[in-house]
């Protein structure tokens, strides 16, 4: 077991604004965070001044980052959404990454749209061996996410994209709550995952919506012995998705700053 745990955590669930951001971490004792958006601008649609200013203070704090949540493949970008925004943001966010000191860029599998399983299926490999292509040319790693997409919610598509895309710049991130929220067994997905993991988000969830975690059914605690268990040694990022949906766009509800502290001291409680 790793002597010291690495806290992150998606701090626009806590505040819109940095100052905001880093005053959740602060209040946890946390030093690293995973960013998707600040000012409700997602990290990709910051002008190259207000992103050097964000990492900036970041360095400035002492706060690192560990993964940088993209749009590619999302809930709004179904796979009939035009591919070169993804390329596009792609690109921005690689620099970035190298840039605030991160390799790894969060994807997800493209929802469908119409198309047949099949068809389906094979845009999705083809967009995401474009994407991983670039990553690897870029120096950064995808993390596609059990979420939203083809190979979202069932292990075996998620196998079948890696070996399919066949690159060192695609692995999985797995999501603890996820499998509450989408209608499937999360631990028992996991265990067919878990060595290909290579970065986890915290949260839980049961069927009246989510929780504080270890509160709800997504065996959080049980999760994280098997992650441990074979070898997962990266950060446990926070998003807690109780103030703030970003399916439902919008800013943190009131209150969302002393929810993600309690479910940040909640996860530390369980991964300790």
């Amino acid at each position: 077991m790793p002597d010291d745990p690495v806290f992150a955590g998606i701090t626009d669930e806590a505040a819109a604004d940095l100052g905001g951001q880093l005053s959740a971490l602060d209040a946890l004792g946390w030093k690293a965070i995973e960013l998707r958006s600040v000012d409700n601008a997602a990290i990709a649609d910051l002008s190259d001044e207000r992103f050097d200013a964000v990492a900036t203070t970041l360095s400035d704090e002492g706060v690192r980052v560990v993964c940088l949540a993209s749009r590619i493949g999302g809930w709004a970008r179904p796979i009939g959404t035009d591919f070169r925004h993804d390329l596009a943001e792609l690109d921005v966010l690689a620099g970035r990454a190298k840039a605030i000191g991160t390799r790894y860029l969060r994807i997800m599998s493209y929802p469908n749209e119409g198309l047949s399983g099949h068809r389906w299926r094979a845009q999705v490999i083809a967009r995401i061996t474009v994407l991983a292509e670039r990553a690897e040319k870029h120096g950064v790693t995808l993390l596609h996410e059990n979420c939203s997409g083809w190979a979202g919610t069932r292990a075996e598509r998620m196998l079948e994209l890696l070996d399919e895309v066949a690159s060192p710049a695609l692995k999985l991130l797995f999501d603890t709550g996820n499998g509450v929220a989408h209608g499937y067994d999360g631990f028992d997905l996991l265990a067919d995952i878990a060595v290909h993991v290579e970065h986890v988000h915290i949260k839980d969830a049961d069927e009246s919506g989510f929780t504080l975690p270890g509160q709800g059914a997504a065996q959080v605690a049980d999760c994280v012995k098997l992650l441990r268990a074979n070898g997962y040694q990266g950060a446990w990022s926070l998003e807690p998705h109780l103030a703030l949906k970003p399916h439902e766009q919008g800013v943190p509800a009131p209150g969302a700053m002393s929810a993600f502290v309690a479910a940040g001291r909640a996860m530390a409680g369980l991964v300790q």
